[in-house]
């Protein structure tokens, strides 16, 4: 059902406080569901629209379709119970692309009246270096972006261009809010911004260090990614012509670092929490959900499993999920204040098996070596130094191997891989038949899982089964 198909507020009074980097749809399902309802609910909020910014290549199709329906889409969320709800969001007051609007992007940036600027570039959209933790000063596009300031082709060059501007404006501060599923995400985004722009300023570094915060933040919400097909079904049950909708779960979350620069919505009004510490809400979220999908995804991918709520009709696949949050996992994650830590599991078994999201498993297959470093990495290590089981991890190493090495299910189906990250070290490493070096590449590194004999030799074990009797054979032995 559609439950409103016009908003229920004057979009034309609305103004944009914040500039969104990354209008895909996890986005679009999340804060701009909420900044929409802040709005719905609350007409002295008129000044925190957002307006977005897309820069990829890429983005022109959505860009497109965003634009021929005023911005408008619809939003269906997806009850566990059954019962679906569509709503029409119209919080995305402004919406330029790189392709078009290059320089309104930069001004926009400078406008005193964006307080915020909010970002969803993924995982490994920061630049950061896996090895040592530092920023990739070396990139083609930042070097480009270093040496053409008022050119840019990297989020870091659009940012550090349009403060330039606002600097000799006298425009004010702002903050920069990182909305990507890493932990301290916004220690991470000063980490990328602040680094790029000492190499390109140091005048406008010395401006930054006292004007731009970065909060830290936890979000939360399963987004399915948006084919063909789900457009016409969406639209079909909705009675729309959306050119541009987007689906998603039922459970939404958001947790924010309370330090804002330059003000902020009063989105605790609307359900967010606020906080001066984040890091337990990120820490229960990504030790759990972000690691039992990683946990999920390549075995039942290797079984033949092509969609999350089939995968977890199996018992196989939900038993090792449980063991791994209760034996893996839950020691190394202290609950926050009020969190019943029991239920959250129960909920996220629930939440995965949710027929009406039918989450695709390749979208989170999808750029393992982002997520491995950020998800399983560094319970892993701890697991290591306190000489737990190493049989769900093992397990899954060898997994990701297959997936990657082998590119061929237990069925014997070929399937393509989404690693853009992947280096060609990583590429060397991954093609030699020694399953060591598999331990190496970049988002391993440090981790010492090589050397670290307890890891190494159940890995080594899997490896073998998992080649010879595939994933599902190999986890029901397990399992026994």
């Amino acid at each position: 059902m559609v439950r409103n198909k016009d908003c229920k507020y004057d979009r034309q009074s609305v103004k944009s406080g914040i500039l969104h980097f990354g209008v895909g749809n996890f986005h679009r399902a999340h804060q701009e569901y909420y900044v929409n309802r802040l709005l719905e609910e609350n007409p002295d909020c008129r000044d925190w629209g957002i307006c977005g910014a897309m820069i990829l290549p890429s983005d022109e199709k959505l860009y497109r379709a965003l634009k021929s329906q005023k911005r408008e889409y619809t939003l269906t969320i997806c009850g566990r119970t059954g019962r679906n709800e569509t709503l029409r969001i119209g919080s995305l007051t402004e919406l330029y692309w790189s392709g078009d609007s290059k320089r309104t992007i930069i001004d926009k940036i400078a406008d005193r009246a964006i307080r915020i600027i909010t970002l969803t570039i993924t995982e490994g959209g920061y630049n950061i270096s896996k090895v040592d933790g530092e920023f990739l000063m070396d990139d083609e596009y930042v070097q480009h972006d270093l040496a053409c300031p008022a050119d840019p082709l990297t989020v870091f060059g659009y940012v550090a261009e349009g403060l330039r501007r606002r600097k000799a404006a006298g425009n004010g501060p702002l903050t920069i809010l990182s909305c990507d599923n890493l932990q301290h995400n916004g220690d991470t985004a000063r980490k990328a911004f602040t680094s790029f722009i000492a190499a390109q300023d140091a005048d406008l570094s010395d401006w930054v260090s006292g004007n731009v915060t970065f909060p830290n933040c936890m979000v939360d919400r399963i987004t399915p990614a948006v084919h063909q097909f789900d457009i016409e079904r969406l639209n079909a049950e909705n009675g729309t012509r959306d050119k541009a909708p987007v689906y998603c779960e039922d459970f939404i979350q958001w947790v924010i670092e309370d330090k804002f620069a330059a003000g902020r919505p009063p989105l605790e009004k609307v359900g967010v929490q606020f906080t001066d510490d984040v890091s337990s809400w990120e820490n229960m979220k990504l030790s759990l959900l972000n690691a039992s999908h990683t946990m999920l995804s390549y075995p039942a991918f290797l079984s033949g499993y092509r969609k999350v709520d089939d995968a977890m009709r199996d018992e196989s696949i939900v038993a090792l999920l449980k063991t791994f949050m209760d034996t893996d996992i839950t020691p190394y994650v202290p609950a926050p204040d009020g969190v019943d830590l029991a239920l959250y599991k129960k909920t996220l078994i629930e939440r995965f098996g949710n027929r009406a999201v039918s989450d695709q498993i390749a979208r989170l297959c999808s750029d393992g070596i982002s997520k491995f470093p950020v998800y399983i990495v560094p319970n892993l290590k701890k697991m290591i130094a306190d000489g737990a089981d190493m049989t769900r991890m093992a397990y899954l190493a060898a997994c990701y191997r297959q997936y990657l090495k082998y590119r061929r299910d237990d069925n014997g189906e070929t399937f393509d891989i989404w690693e853009p990250w992947l280096t060609d070290e990583d590429k060397e490493l991954i093609s030699d038949d020694d399953p060591m070096a598999f331990l190496t590449i970049s988002p391993f590194a440090g981790a010492g899982l090589d050397t670290a004999e307890k890891f190494a030799d159940p890995y080594m074990e899997m490896v073998g089964k998992v080649h010879d009797a595939g994933a599902m054979q190999t986890l029901k032995d397990m399992l026994k």
